[in-house]
């Protein structure tokens, strides 16, 4: 039996073993296979078919070489690096993610393991969808937002700062100016408790308009 034979002896075996899927991306909504999930599994069936896979990386290339433990042969599967920029991390933590987030997709081309289309989920349909930074109304001044996120709140905190120039654009005047604050005063309760200094710095703007209202009479 040679690599490539041992190599689909060793897929279909995988196929026949129940795997459970413990990632989840909350974005989009869908299940993924982790590293963890699968691996202890394909190390037990390519010791019992006589394969041993070996990751490699260098600064623009890693790699999966799958060899015959019995006889001359090997196949290779490759993939180019990437880079990651995780928020509280340096650079070796950074590394660690690019690597483990590298070796699972060598591991799943190399063994076929299905996953879920993270393309197709993040594709739309043609239905628009109602932008959150709109504005019910110019007497009510009030922002529709999205709720405050779990994980990374920078979209939406970019979201809740482009929807209140978008209403500071609109004032006609000093009283409209503390109309869109005071009416949206649970948005900006809630992003000043997420960070304190885009709160401020979002603060000032409105300062500043509340300040050319003034000056203009």
């Amino acid at each position: 039996m040679n690599v490539y034979k041992k190599l689909q002896d060793a897929r279909t075996r995988l196929q026949r073993t129940a795997l459970s899927k413990s990632g989840h991306n909350k974005f989009a909504g869908y299940q993924y296979f982790e590293l963890g999930d699968f691996l202890p599994a394909i190390q037990e069936i390519c010791n019992e078919v006589g394969l041993c896979g070996v990751i490699n990386f260098t600064q623009d290339m890693a790699s999966l070489t799958i060899f015959d433990t019995e006889a001359e042969g090997s196949v290779v599967f490759s993939s180019p690096m990437s880079t990651a920029a995780l928020k509280g991390c340096h650079d070796v933590q950074n590394l660690g993610a690019v690597q483990t987030y590298l070796r699972r997709y060598l591991w799943t081309n190399a063994f076929e393991i299905v996953e879920h289309d993270a393309l197709d989920a993040g594709v739309k349909d043609d239905k628009p969808e109602p932008k959150p930074q709109r504005i019910v109304g110019e007497g009510e001044w009030r922002i529709s937002a999205p709720p405050k996120p779990e994980g990374d709140s920078s979209e939406w905190k970019q979201l809740v700062e482009q929807a209140s120039m978008l209403a500071l654009g609109l004032a006609k005047s000093e009283k409209d100016v503390m109309s869109v604050y005071k009416n949206n005063r649970t948005l900006f309760d809630t992003l000043k408790e997420v960070d304190e200094d885009f709160f401020k710095g979002l603060m000032d703007k409105f300062t500043t308009a509340k300040i050319k209202f003034k000056e203009s009479k």
